[in-house]
């Protein structure tokens, strides 16, 4: 609310707007564990987000917030170091509709003339930096999900018109099939056999911010799929979504090396390929050490990935590295080193090239 006074920078205790005797000694209270834990609980929960409205007015935001397309929206997050997060399409077009500015006491986001694409979660929160290291303030956080309802657009308009989702074993995956509309009835199909996969509320959910969660996901699961969409019209088709079984056991990267010859004369070329089995969607990164490093010998490094069926529905992704020696010289010989590296970890392979 716009023109209070700001009487303390502490956080309120929980009924601290009471009205209280003036100039009266109170007693100092101790907490009780259920009191502490809800004093702490209202601090963790404390927003720093809210809309600016017509006339200069303010609103806290609710969990969601439906509007209709083509509005814009002014969202204000108090602090003087805050940093945002918003659907990630907008940067990656590097939306001109889109202005963040930090001011002295705030920041601002406004997103201009919304579309049926900027539907998702918008949230900032208070920086905490000690020099140049910065942690997020967990107690000063505020987020929305916002609705930019649109009846030509029942579905989140996506880039492509066909998305793979790798089903792992070990963790849920979900059929991003978003709606403009929360009110929309959605339903899942299958394409072949086409039929409608039914939602048991436990195994498969229907989540209005994420779309369909398969919570345990198995090989009998795999296909093609696509998402059904009313809202007080006709119906509308989701994108398709190929849904690819993924089994590989989580860890640093499975690396062999091996060079086209172990042995090799002045003037030969050599291939040295690193190879990497791994999860369909696991970017691995190769580094190379080599005999002719030092001297600033020229070679040529080429990476590359590809998915490959396994069989029984099992997809895994390969990722080379080859490094290529033309004109095998004698400072060449040695052992070629390589280094893949995964979010899980590093592997280090080697193989020794001699000379004849």
């Amino acid at each position: 609310v716009i023109g209070q006074p700001t009487r303390s920078k502490r956080p309120k205790e929980p009924g601290e707007n009471k009205i209280k005797p003036v100039n009266k000694k109170a007693k100092p209270k101790t907490l009780k564990m259920k009191e502490r834990e809800s004093a702490d609980s209202s601090l963790k929960s404390q927003s720093i987000l809210t809309q600016v409205m017509d006339k200069g007015r303010f609103q806290k935001l609710a969990a969601t917030l439906s509007l209709s397309a083509g509005q814009s929206i002014e969202l204000r997050c108090k602090g003087s170091n805050v940093t945002w997060n918003y659907p990630s399409y907008l940067d990656t077009f590097k939306d001109s509709r889109l202005s963040i500015k930090q001011l002295d006491r705030y920041g601002q986001l406004i997103l201009a003339n919304s579309t049926a694409a900027d539907t998702g979660e918008y949230s900032c929160w208070l920086q905490l930096c000690n020099g140049n290291k910065c942690r997020k303030d967990e107690t000063k956080t505020g987020s929305t999900y916002i609705f930019f309802t649109d009846k030509e657009e029942l579905f989140v308009p996506t880039p492509s018109y066909f998305e793979i989702v790798y089903l792992n074993p070990d963790k849920p995956a979900v059929i991003p099939c978003r709606v403009t509309t929360p009110s929309a009835k959605v339903t899942l199909h299958r394409e072949f056999p086409a039929e409608e996969i039914e939602t048991d509320g436990t195994d498969i959910i229907y989540d209005v911010k994420k779309g369909f969660v398969y919570q345990h996901p198995t090989s009998d699961h795999k296909g093609i799929v696509y998402c059904k969409a009313e809202s007080q019209g006709a119906p509308q088709i989701s994108i398709k979504y190929h849904l690819l079984y993924v089994e590989v056991p989580k860890g640093p990267p499975s690396t062999t090396i091996a060079a086209s010859s172990s042995r090799a004369e002045v003037s030969d070329s050599i291939h040295v390929i690193c190879t990497v089995l791994g999860e369909p969607d696991v970017d691995v990164n190769f580094r190379w050490q080599y005999p002719g490093q030092e001297s600033e010998r020229p070679v040529i490094i080429q990476n590359f990935w590809r998915l490959i069926n396994r069989g029984t529905g099992h997809t895994t992704r390969i990722s080379k590295s080859i490094l290529v020696v033309e004109d095998f010289e004698a400072r060449d010989a040695g052992n070629y080193i390589c280094i893949a590296q995964n979010l899980q970890g590093e592997t280090t392979v080697a193989t020794e090239v001699e000379l004849k």
